[in-house]
């Protein structure tokens, strides 16, 4: 990619493609970045209701890498996020064992969905806007939209920051070898369903895995430090790969089934529910890719998905892509 004025466009506004953008305008380059739904963050959301909150997407993160400790102390120094002290169980079918808290688990403050928020701050955003297709027209990348049709922006650089379905949809034309990247690291759906209670459940964990039939993960949310009073709970269940224009009866029967899990769990039946489907959600195998970028195009991919998942796999992509443009950037203006 060619030294130039004009941004490099970042299709994708979670984690990954705001740590990219990030460390681009730190260095100096102009960024943009394009994003289908109304705020940052990607799966680190939080959907709010009457009176409620629910983290819906990623549930907490950890911190293992020594860079990105690091970062998360200056997130928690500005008040971002937070530990979560959690009572966690693992629940196999016949048996519930305490999982350990030696490693601390962290929770966006006062929702998950402040973490994108603040990755987001002083960078150029423009939201509810879909890319649907991308375009070199000689050295610039063109993005088509839904909404606007063909922006009148140019960019010298892609960056495609969405999930692996996506990316092999937009790229497979332009960029056929990342696209087949993307094509073999398919991303698994999800549901998510936001139970609300009127009273206390009193039930002996705040969280847990549960390795034995419907669901994947239940947590109270309400527990988390930073959340409005109240008796939430958020159930997690793996879906088809095929998720997608379920009827409402179909969604109705759905969520009966996650709850009617829950309940054998000692949970009570709860007072009013939210579903919610995440179509690209885990990934089918743990990469450990990183990022891809070939500068010969300026064109290149992020994302959790080729990182072995998690929050922190999103940041170090983001990260470690923005770090090899940079130093192209340079080598370039030697």
């Amino acid at each position: 990619m060619r030294s130039s004025d004009k941004p490099i466009a970042i299709v994708g506004a979670g984690i990954a493609g705001l740590c990219c953008a990030q460390g681009l305008q730190a260095a100096g380059l102009a960024v943009e970045v394009i994003e289908k739904s109304r705020g940052p963050g990607g799966r680190s959301a939080t959907r709010r209701g009457d009176g409620w909150q629910a983290d819906h997407g990623a549930q907490y993160f950890t911190a293992r890498d020594a860079a990105f400790r690091a970062v998360v102390q200056q997130w928690q120094q500005a008040g971002v996020v937070a530990p979560w002290q959690a009572r966690i169980l693992a629940f196999d079918g016949e048996a519930c064992t305490p999982v350990s808290n030696h490693e601390p688990r962290f929770v966006g403050m006062p929702s998950m969905s402040a973490i994108g928020r603040h990755l987001s701050e002083g960078l150029a955003v423009r939201y509810d806007t879909q890319v649907r297709a991308v375009h070199r027209d000689g050295e610039d990348w063109l993005l088509d939209t839904a909404e606007h049709g063909v922006l009148d922006q140019r960019y010298s650089g892609l960056i495609v920051a969405v999930p692996s379905q996506q990316a092999h949809a937009l790229l497979s034309k332009v960029a056929p070898e990342l696209a087949d990247i993307a094509v073999h690291s398919r991303l698994r759906g999800c549901w998510a369903l936001m139970c609300r209670y009127s009273a206390d459940p009193q039930l002996p964990f705040d969280a847990a895995f549960v390795n034995n039939g419907r669901l994947s993960w239940v947590a109270c949310d309400s527990s988390k430090p930073g959340r409005p009073k109240g008796h939430t709970w958020v159930l997690h269940a793996p879906a088809a790969d095929d998720i997608g224009g379920e009827t409402q009866a179909e969604l109705d029967a759905i969520a009966e089934s996650m709850i009617a899990e829950f309940v054998r769990l000692g949970a009570p039946r709860p007072d009013a529910f939210t579903l919610h489907r995440w179509r690209f959600a885990n990934n089918a195998e743990n990469r450990s890719i990183g990022s891809l970028w070939s500068p010969m195009e300026g064109v290149g991919m992020v994302g959790d998905w080729l990182n072995g998942g998690r929050v922190e796999g999103a940041w170090q992509s983001g990260r470690q892509l923005a770090d090899t443009i940079i130093a192209s950037a340079n080598d370039n203006a030697l």
